[in-house]
């Protein structure tokens, strides 16, 4: 039975999300279709633009992102605090640029007819704005925007109507930072596990494909959450670990999981490794088997067990690999 969005997702446990959206019908998001010859590769380019366009508006930054045949992966970071910091004219122009909003709020914007409103319809739109700043940091949200407006333009090309995606997206909360960035690389590698790719940087419509070609460049992509380096004092906003590190560790990473190319990561190559505190065979069983081993959320046993305490779960799925593969986190 589905379980409810609230139970699902914890602010006060944890701003990082994974969610992953399937297809219900045969003909591919992406890809080609064997039956019928058609690619539809071209439709990558919609759910990157669109996912990253969203990240300007919504205040959810965008970790990790793969864009597969028939499936997208997601990693998120809720900025409620953003959110809340934003005027009543911020919102309204961010939330104008996804929907057509009411009336009032259309009045509100045009500097002229605002001057003749009278004071119980600036109330409305006062609630109204409330409404609208509560969405804009609701992963639901972010996600209907993307997968609707993805479903409007396949159904579009396709001629047809009906549903495009497989029901609701599914959502695991990722507890701690272990679980942040075995699911960033998870997600990164998605791509090489498929065998469409066979290294990072040629991995079409992932985040680790521009975070390296940034990278190259002496830069970080503007569109994703960025890797600020190592914790300490006046920590900018963004992920604890250096670009290049990671970088380093996915590419270490995706060669190990392939069948040519088995091996073992060298754990004094792998500094993040070392700062997790997870071996190299506890990140190549979470690199590879990442949504096989938990469902609502990933952590740590403690962590788990505050995440199922503060939406009321009767139980986790996954204490047990918990305890196996961040036992030292």
């Amino acid at each position: 039975m589905p379980q409810s969005r609230k139970t699902q997702i914890s602010l006060t446990d944890t701003p990082y999300y994974h969610c992953v959206s399937r297809c219900v019908r045969r003909s591919f998001l992406c890809g080609e279709d064997k039956f019928t010859g058609q690619s539809y590769e071209h439709r990558r380019g919609w759910v990157e633009e669109r996912l990253l366009f969203l990240g300007t508006v919504f205040a959810i930054d965008i970790a990790a992102f793969a864009v597969m045949s028939n499936h997208t992966h997601v990693v998120l970071c809720v900025d409620k605090a953003l959110a809340q910091s934003w005027s009543l004219e911020e919102v309204l122009v961010r939330w104008h640029s996804l929907h057509k909003g009411t009336l009032l709020t259309n009045k509100y914007l045009d500097p002229e007819q605002r001057t003749m409103m009278s004071e119980s319809e600036l109330i409305a739109v006062t609630e109204t704005v409330t409404i609208y700043r509560q969405r804009l940091y609701d992963i639901s949200w972010f996600m209907r925007n993307l997968n609707e407006y993805i479903a409007r333009e396949a159904n579009k090309e396709d001629e047809c109507t009906g549903r495009f995606w497989e029901g609701r997206f599914k959502s695991q909360a990722l507890l701690d930072e272990s679980a942040v960035l075995a699911c960033m690389a998870y997600v990164d590698l998605n791509p090489i596990r498929a065998k469409m790719d066979t290294t990072p940087e040629t991995s079409k419509h992932t985040s680790i494909q521009q975070r390296i070609h940034a990278l190259i460049q002496g830069e970080q992509p503007n569109q994703l959450m960025r890797l600020v380096g190592n914790h300490r004092v006046n920590m900018p906003k963004g992920i604890a670990y250096s670009l290049i590190d990671y970088c380093e560790l996915v590419d270490t990473t995706g060669r190990c999981i392939r069948e040519d190319k088995a091996g073992q990561i060298d754990p004094g190559q792998s500094p993040i490794l070392e700062r997790l505190g997870i071996n190299s065979d506890q990140w190549l069983t979470l690199t590879t088997e990442f949504e096989k081993h938990f469902s609502n959320a990933v952590g740590s046993e403690h962590m788990l067990q505050q995440f199922k305490q503060h939406t009321h779960h009767q139980r986790i799925r996954g204490m047990g690999k918990a305890k196996a593969l961040f036992k030292a986190a």
